[in-house]
């Protein structure tokens, strides 16, 4: 399978959840903010053949599904993942969140989506218990279960603020679960992991890839092609490690979010060498 390139809407406009999620745990999706339709358009127009969506904004559509399908092929760009959260450890709400989950799974099914990308892992406020990794293991198989059903393939997104930030963590976590490595090169840099080492390490475990640049001072997000991690390094890994099927470039705020796919694209077609 070829290389892909895709890109994450998440830059068109504020980020957040559903506000009702505080009092409903069912509801408490992700959400840009925005208008998706603009947003799949000018990813179309930036070179981009997919795109990827929070779940909050994926299950605006829900009744409606036909008006995302028709901006997708008039953009040319294909839904190739939905993005999902959760916290995972507490048993009490486990099941409301896997039915989020659930529904998530269902609707990217329905726009012939590819993965399913979780992240998540509460942080307690009275510090990680024992037996955290596990309880987060189980339920991303759990996830890996709902995927499959709905013809997915399941993604553990490790991320700022979890548990699962630093690459003892990150290697800890997929001893405990069958969930493939979506890895998304800023958090795990930010976390003062090394991406490229990273992703040779638990290389059978990859099978999408989120790339996003990274600056230290003022802490952001960047388009890869500046910032301070080096991307080299981590396309080297990709290539060494023959990696194939969908890259989504991801950036959570750019002034013209347009112009922030252009410039991470370009990057990648002038420094990625795969066969």
């Amino acid at each position: 399978m070829p290389v892909k390139f895709a890109y994450h809407a998440n830059c068109w406009g504020a980020l957040g959840g559903n506000a009702v999620g505080v009092t409903s745990i069912t509801q408490l999706t992700y959400r840009t903010f925005g208008d998706m339709e603009r947003a799949i358009r000018e990813i179309g127009e930036a070179g981009y053949t997919g795109v990827e969506l929070f779940d909050g904004n994926l299950l605006d559509y829900e009744g409606r599904y036909n008006a995302l399908r028709s901006t997708l092929s008039q953009s040319d760009v294909s839904l190739v993942a939905a993005y999902s959260g959760a916290n995972f450890i507490f048993a009490d709400v486990l099941v409301e969140e896997l039915a989020r989950i659930e529904r998530a799974a269902a609707a990217a099914a329905e726009l012939e989506a590819e993965h399913l990308v979780v992240g998540g892992g509460a942080k307690r406020a009275t510090g990680r218990d024992g037996d955290d990794f596990k309880r987060l293991g189980a339920a991303l198989d759990k996830v890996v279960d709902i995927a499959r059903e709905a013809g997915l393939t399941a993604h553990y997104h490790p991320h700022l603020s979890t548990i699962v930030e630093g690459p003892d963590e990150v290697r800890e976590i997929f001893r405990h679960t069958a969930i493939d490595f979506c890895p998304d090169t800023a958090h795990l840099a930010a976390a003062g992991g090394d991406p490229a080492q990273q992703i040779r390490e638990l290389r059978d475990r990859i099978s999408y890839v989120h790339l996003k640049g990274w600056q230290r001072e003022p802490f952001a997000f960047t388009p890869i092609d500046r910032g301070d991690l080096d991307m080299k390094p981590i396309l080297a890994a990709l290539a060494e490690t023959r990696f194939s099927g969908w890259i989504t470039n991801e950036l959570d705020a750019w002034p013209d979010p347009k112009e922030g796919a252009e410039l991470s694209l370009q990057y990648l077609r002038q420094n990625l060498e795969l066969e």
